[in-house]
């Protein structure tokens, strides 16, 4: 049996600010914005290039969900976005406002660095091992 994982939802407050913030500043793909009800759209993006899985842009549609905007796995690091360059796109996320909660370090699975989107939901931006071109710059 073959399976992979299509769409991790991530709760949001607004579908145009959401779509905006992830295609202007994160530079991924809108994939799909289908209306399917007078208070609900279908929204899927994706970084440039990913084949199989999207995040689902979900607006809240009550106050319990709300209060998970930005916390959805309890402060944890919730989202793993791979890099072929982790400092040319810490640099570009610094640039465009994003906040930089932990710059680049190397780790035993890759360079890794720790954002937050404008929801305040934590990422690690990875680039793996296998593409590190050596040492940190010092």
């Amino acid at each position: 049996m073959k399976q992979h994982l299509a769409h991790i939802a991530l709760v949001i407050d607004d579908y145009d600010e959401a779509i905006t913030y992830f295609t202007e500043v994160l530079d991924f793909v809108l994939i799909e914005d289908t209306t399917v009800n007078e208070d609900k759209r279908w929204v899927t993006v994706a970084p440039t290039g990913a084949k199989e899985c999207s995040l689902l842009l979900a607006k809240a549609s009550n106050e319990e969900q709300t209060r998970h905007i930005g916390n959805q796995t309890g402060g944890r690091v919730f989202l793993f976005l791979f890099t072929d360059d982790v400092f040319r796109d810490i640099e570009k996320y610094s640039q465009r406002g994003v906040h930089i909660e932990k710059q680049p370090t190397l780790e035993a699975h890759g360079t890794v660095a720790i954002f937050q989107d404008k929801f305040g939901n934590r990422w690690d931006l990875i680039q793996p091992s296998s593409l590190n071109k050596g040492q940190l710059p010092q």
